[in-house]
């Protein structure tokens, strides 16, 4: 399935309950369909950086609400690693924690 980015942006959280903002949290795809992919970097690695990879995908077929997530989100994981080419920036071939 082919997915064409609506925007994309460097976004900035806002807090709903004190108004601060966050800025530069991230680099975001939103693309037509609602889907999300957020690149983000943390600090809270035993060493270095740690890259942050989101993935958000809506559908309203109940019968794939129990489907394992790597399953369901393969063609957005697969788009969101051609994109940032972070295999090919990392040298690694899987991420080392799943979530």
């Amino acid at each position: 399935m082919e997915r064409i980015a609506a925007c994309a942006d460097d976004f900035a959280y806002t807090d709903p309950i004190d108004g601060s903002v966050a800025k530069g949290q991230g680099l975001r795809f939103i693309f037509d369909d609602g889907s999300r992919i957020i690149f983000r970097l943390s600090g809270t690695g035993s060493s270095g950086a740690t890259i942050r990879l989101y993935i958000e995908q809506y559908t309203d077929d109940k019968s794939r609400l129990l489907e394992d997530a790597q399953v369901a989100l393969k063609d957005i994981i697969q788009v969101a690693l051609d994109l940032s080419k972070l295999q090919e920036f990392t040298g690694r071939d899987k991420p080392t924690v799943i979530t």
